[in-house]
């Protein structure tokens, strides 16, 4: 006989009806510890019970009085229920109808323990908290090789500062041997110094698979760090001692890349900002310094000696070039009226009426003007142009008209 093909949705709702239709699995209680307790935006709660050995996945709708109940990872129950099977992914799933609270597990109880100690020996007290660097030029990053984890820091803060650094330092975040993994690796850091903030992530998992960054030696090694440290373990709802040691604790591990490094834009727009705020505030100086100096400058020339005398300087430079002037023009003036005088002067001269064809008489040196002046026999001096001649008066005309 040949067997029929199944669909796997068909072979899925056969193995759901053997479930739903199994006295023992519809009606079953099972004890537990929750972990990865999470609230669905639809109210229904998904989370797994869990004991040394093994967990399984549970539901819980809505209906169930899950606010009142108050769970949380770590509580110890006793859920009723009954098995069944997710048809979409072939999951089974212990779908819950009633929760009994039986008390907190024993991880969550150790965890509150060695945090309650550690809060006491001043390990999360905020004094010792580093401030993250503005701009680091390298990141140092603890965390698994593989996964979305370091995937997403590098997009992260390629994608917002691509200048950093990354430097991983590949652990193993679960485990037996993560313990010592993490704490080799931010030895390591603070030793070489090599990096200016530490990136502690994991991505998130139930309160054993986070259990690693919940250690003592892990929240020692944090604490004596001298490099600021950002803890992002897990999910936004998971609490880890390394979150309450760390100099700063981010939600998730993207959030960690967001916070250690600036927006680029943003630094070019404040840059740019900076730049027209001192532009703006330098021309203002520059101009109220002026109208300072200006005003300086003026009361200076009213008070200062060595001004004084420079003004003063200037004024006789000016007085000296007025009175240069004048005595230029002065003598211009004196020198032509001078020529006009002596041209004057010469029309007038004895000599310029000989030159014009006369002569003059003198009488023992003195100027005869006149006939009259003279007697019979005088001895008289004629002077022409060029030579004089001595005479004797032998005839005076008088009273006769001379014709020149």
């Amino acid at each position: 006989m040949k067997l029929k093909a199944l669909s796997v949705r068909e072979a899925n709702n056969y193995i759901k009806k053997l479930l739903v239709n199994d006295p023992i699995l519809y009606n079953l209680k099972i004890k537990g510890e929750i972990s990865n307790f999470k609230i669905h935006s639809s109210k229904n709660a998904y989370f797994s019970l869990k004991d040394e050995h093994s967990k399984i996945n549970c539901v819980m709708f809505k209906d169930v009085d899950i606010n009142n109940l108050q769970l949380k990872d770590g509580m110890s129950i006793i859920a009723s229920g009954y098995i069944s099977i997710y048809e979409k992914d072939g999951s089974y799933q212990f779908y819950i109808k009633s929760v009994e609270i039986e008390g907190l597990g024993a991880l969550y109880v150790e965890f509150n323990k060695l945090k309650e100690r550690l809060e006491k020996e001043g390990l999360f007290d905020k004094r010792f908290k580093k401030d993250l660097p503005y701009m680091p030029k390298n990141i140092g990053v603890v965390t698994s090789a593989t996964g979305a984890v370091i995937r997403d820091i590098i997009n992260v803060v390629k994608r917002r500062f691509p200048k950093v650094n990354i430097k991983l330092y590949p652990v193993s975040v679960q485990g037996s041997n993560s313990i010592d993994d993490v704490v080799r690796a931010i030895e390591f850091f603070n030793k070489y110094n090599c990096v200016d903030i530490i990136i502690l992530a994991r991505g998130g998992g139930s309160i054993e698979e986070l259990w690693s960054f919940n250690d003592e030696k892990v929240a020692k090694s944090i604490f004596n760090s001298q490099i600021p440290i950002i803890s992002a373990i897990g999910h936004e709802t998971d609490f880890t001692i390394s979150d309450f040691v760390a100099d700063l604790r981010a939600p998730t591990p993207s959030a960690a890349a967001e916070i250690s490094v600036p927006s680029l834009s943003d630094v070019k727009y404040n840059l740019e900002n900076i730049k027209y705020i001192l532009d703006k505030i330098l021309s203002q100086n520059i101009s109220n310094n002026k109208l300072k100096m200006s005003s300086i400058l003026k009361r200076l020339k009213l008070t200062c000696p060595s001004y004084m005398i420079k003004e003063k300087r200037i004024n006789l430079d000016i007085i000296n070039d007025t009175i240069t002037k004048k005595i230029i023009s002065d003598i211009g003036f004196k020198k032509d009226k001078l020529v006009l005088t002596g041209k004057n002067l010469n029309s007038l001269s004895p000599l310029a009426i000989i030159d014009r064809g006369y002569t003059i008489v003198k009488k023992e040196d003195m100027l005869v003007k006149s006939g009259q002046d003279l007697k019979v026999k005088d001895k008289i001096n004629i002077i022409f142009k060029d030579s004089n001649v001595d005479c004797v008066v032998t005839k005076i005309n008088l009273d006769k008209e001379v014709n020149v």
